[in-house]
């Protein structure tokens, strides 16, 4: 049986998340993770903070659910007022925020789709992206959309581990690096990751790895009380590229689950 330290749901794709004490956890994940998304009106495409001139200040939005098994409300927390996801007014406060109109969402957008900028380190771009450059901006489909059901990027539940946080802690030169800045669901005292096909017992619900998470440019941006290190961008690329059975090499840290 597997320790689980601390446990986290994001409502809303890309704003910050909830600390939890205990969930629901149902095949498509965590219940009430990244159920809602801001929706771009002029482009329908969905907001990320992987493009962060775009949807970088989601970090500054909280959030809120209330979840009473089917019956859920979000609450979030914009510039110091509190709006009911859903409504008029929320879509209001977080279109001035962002400085771009958006409309909130629970609804996938056909063959939905997202904005995102490449990280600087040529290590970081994923053999799967073919040409694309180190710093490049690019429009590509939301992988886990469609799978799950909600606005993920690809696995049902994202798994971090204390070893592997160590572990990246001593190749930065002996620094503890902040769990929060991967955004994962789960964090696991673990002497090291589980590999993929490997299953996790936590309670009453088993977790079966899937792969390795390829990692974008959002551990090295500023988050809420983090601030912007790009030291850990640079240390996936030089110590954690690695081969994924049908995706090439990709630079990775910590684990996708259904």
């Amino acid at each position: 049986m597997q320790t689980v330290v601390a446990l986290w749901r994001y409502p809303l794709k890309s704003a910050r998340g909830e600390v939890l004490q205990a969930a629901h956890v149902e095949s498509t994940g965590l219940r009430g993770d990244r159920t809602w998304a801001c929706i771009d009106c002029l482009d329908v495409t969905v907001g990320s903070a992987k493009h962060p001139r775009r949807w970088g200040r989601l970090f500054d939005v909280g959030t809120t659910m209330r979840d009473d098994g089917p019956k859920t409300m979000l609450t979030l927390h914009v510039d110091g007022t509190s709006l009911r996801a859903g409504s008029a007014a929320a879509d209001s406060a977080l279109s001035k925020h962002l400085g771009r109109p958006v409309r909130l969402s629970r609804e996938l957008p056909p063959n939905a789709r997202l904005h995102r900028t490449l990280p600087d380190e040529a290590g970081m771009v994923p053999d799967w992206m073919g040409g694309a450059r180190p710093g490049q901006e690019a429009i590509t489909a939301i992988a886990g959309a469609e799978r799950v059901g909600r606005f993920v990027d690809f696995g049902a539940v994202h798994i971090v581990t204390t070893g592997a946080l160590s572990l990246l802690g001593e190749r930065m030169g002996g620094i503890s690096v902040d769990a929060e800045r991967f955004r994962p669901n789960l964090v696991i005292d673990a002497p090291r990751d589980p590999e993929p096909g490997q299953e996790l017992r936590l309670g009453d619900v088993v977790l079966r790895v899937v792969l390795p998470t390829p990692r974008c440019v959002i551990p090295g941006l500023s988050q809420a009380e983090l601030p912007a290190d790009l030291s850990v961008l640079s240390a996936l690329a030089r110590h954690y590229r690695i081969p994924v059975a049908g995706l090439g090499s990709v630079s990775r840290i910590m684990n996708l689950a259904r």
